[in-house]
């Protein structure tokens, strides 16, 4: 199978590989988007083969070709920092969109797959303690319910809305040993299974909570405690399973190294995964598709790329380093007027 891998940057937009990380492009000039902009996230758009989405700092843009060319959406979002996205497992006509600094930090959501946005009542304020300006690392959607929505700001804590935004409630103030807690990076919500409820792991700056009934009692695990490095910054679900998942973290933002963490039962127990590489700085991208969910990708905030091929036990750097890296994904195939070479087995 030909694979692209695109890694979104602060300053070179989005890099792209179609050889397994060999040979790296960037994106040429006169496009919507610009080669030395700022992208903050990508999401792989789960009904169209080829298309994904890019968060900027200047809004919502979109390629059809594998990361090779891309356009913006006109929309609410334009002139916001757009940090993160999320497609309803349920419902891939249902998005949702979190925007932050140098913007405001808001909430938008859109149901006919991208095309308009509208902004909910969920606003952050202009200014926050930690980071200055509030941003919205974190979206969930609830695989069983589109309009069952998780949303963590960093920093302001965690919310939740059971309507797709119309209303909103707090949840991080009720956590035990919630004090410096508001600091929400990652959400993941596992599927409920075999009348089991959801599991929801939640990642602040320094601990995880857990979650086995779908968010009524929480389990604490303090980062540096369990497993020795303080910063916990991002998660990543196995695509094909209902229990494995991985948390990368490091000894500080940027850090001077950084770990991998497994979990084959929904994060109740964890182990180091390896990597044959010490990292550069903390872990601050995953990424991962359900056509191959032995690949995954690791990123380090400063420019490191590790992939894994089975499933996230095993990481191997590559050759290649970036500029600072903001996120990751991959999906299968490349620009149809690309020349390959014969693909070996």
């Amino acid at each position: 199978m030909h694979k692209t891998l695109l890694v979104s940057t602060d300053g070179q937009a989005v890099m792209r590989s179609h050889d397994g990380g060999t040979n790296w492009h960037r994106i040429n000039i006169g496009q919507d988007l610009e080669y030395d902009d700022c992208v903050r996230c990508l999401l792989v758009d789960p009904r169209q083969n080829g298309a994904i989405w890019a968060g900027a700092e200047r809004g919502l843009f979109r390629s059809e070709d594998c990361g090779a060319h891309w356009q913006q959406v006109d929309c609410a979002l334009n002139g916001y920092a757009v940090w993160k996205l999320a497609v309803a497992p349920g419902d891939s006509g249902v998005m949702y969109a979190g925007t932050g600094s140098p913007a405001r930090a808001a909430f938008f959501r859109s149901r006919d797959g991208g095309r308009t946005w509208e902004q909910t009542a969920l606003l952050m304020p202009e200014r926050c303690a930690g980071v200055s300006r509030p941003r919205m690392l974190a979206l969930a959607v609830n695989p069983h319910d589109p309009l069952d929505v998780w949303v963590g700001v960093e920093e302001g804590g965690l919310f939740r809305t059971r309507d797709g935004g119309d209303s909103w409630t707090r949840l991080d103030k009720d956590w035990p040993q919630h004090a410096g807690n508001s600091d929400v990076h990652d959400i993941i919500i596992l599927p409920a299974s075999a009348g089991q409820p959801e599991t929801v792991l939640v990642l602040v700056v320094n601990a995880l909570y857990r979650s086995a009934d779908g968010g009524e009692t929480w389990t604490r695990f303090h980062a540096r405690d369990t497993w020795g490095l303080r910063y916990a910054r991002v998660l990543l679900r196995k695509p094909d399973s209902r229990t494995e998942v991985a948390i990368g973290i490091g000894d500080g933002t940027p850090g001077t190294t950084a770990a991998v963490l497994v979990s084959a039962d929904a994060g109740a127990t964890w182990r180091h995964a390896t990597l044959d590489s010490p990292a550069n700085s903390c872990l601050w991208a995953f990424a991962a598709h359900p056509a191959d969910p032995e690949m995954m990708l690791a990123g380090t905030k400063f420019g490191h790329l590790f992939i894994s091929t089975d499933g996230g036990r095993h990481w191997a750097k590559q050759r290649r380093e970036f500029s600072e890296i903001t996120g990751m994904a991959w999906l299968p195939g490349v620009p149809l007027n690309m020349e390959l070479p014969h693909e070996t087995h």
